[in-house]
């Protein structure tokens, strides 16, 4: 998995990009659902793909969370907002924490990144063997497979007294592939800057995923009123044999 631009070098501006989010609303949704499942008796929590850490901000409320990320550079800003807690450079496809969680959580459609069902088969097996029996883990994929159209513009812009943003696309799509070709303009004091940032995320069947959970000793269930439009929410225990 390659890092894109936006995870390194406009890591400074994801925040302003994204500050339309609603982080706490979409950490309450998923507390509730939390603790409406969870039968582990702990309270130990393992964000992957955290970022800088906007949800973490909220669930540190309720858990002991372990923040891990792909990029460097996103790390180093959750780690200077939230300095106690434990952050791990990961790749979520395969690694070993040598330990186990009570929850895990992927959000904001980063599963999208392992982009083929071969390394979302790897990554879920990764999970289960981080999770407790019992353990709830919450992934928010992408856009289904049967609801991602091409050749449909995008835009988002930041109009701020000292910084302006314009970040354009057109969706695309490759077989099982979305292709999102953003396009920057950035204007601060110091000038005006161009940046393109391709992202290629995988676009996986609602049926299909569910099957490998299952398959990997889960009691899973699909939400489709997730936290963000079309995007719906994976849910699911891990069993207790």
């Amino acid at each position: 998995m390659k890092t894109e631009k936006m995870w390194s070098e406009l890591a400074g501006y994801y925040d302003i990009l994204y500050s339309w989010k609603d982080y706490e609303k979409e950490a309450a949704v998923i507390h509730k659902l939390i603790r409406q499942l969870k039968k582990s008796p702990g309270n130990e929590l393992l964000d992957i793909a955290c970022g800088t850490g906007n949800h973490i901000r909220y669930l540190k409320k309720h858990y002991k969370v372990t923040g891990a990320d792909l990029n460097k550079e996103m790390l180093k800003i959750a780690k200077k907002k939230f300095p106690r807690l434990t952050f791990h450079q990961l790749n979520m496809v395969s690694f070993d924490l040598k330990k186990r969680f009570d929850v895990i959580t992927c959000l904001f459609s980063s599963i999208g990144y392992v982009k083929t069902y071969t390394n979302l088969m790897k990554t879920i097996d990764t999970f289960s063997w981080h999770l407790k029996p019992g353990g709830v883990l919450v992934i928010e994929p992408f856009i289904p497979r049967n609801k991602f159209y091409s050749g449909i513009p995008f835009a988002d812009f930041v109009d701020e007294p000292d910084i302006k943003i314009c970040r354009m696309s057109v969706s695309k799509r490759r077989g099982n592939m979305a292709i999102l070709d953003f396009h920057f303009l950035i204007a601060t004091r110091k000038g005006i800057e161009r940046l393109r940032d391709k992202h290629e995320l995988g676009l996986f069947d609602v049926e299909r995923v569910l099957r490998l959970l299952k398959s990997h000793g889960f009691r899973a269930k699909y939400l489709r009123e997730g936290l963000m439009e079309e995007r719906g929410l994976f849910i699911a225990v891990k069993k207790q044999w």
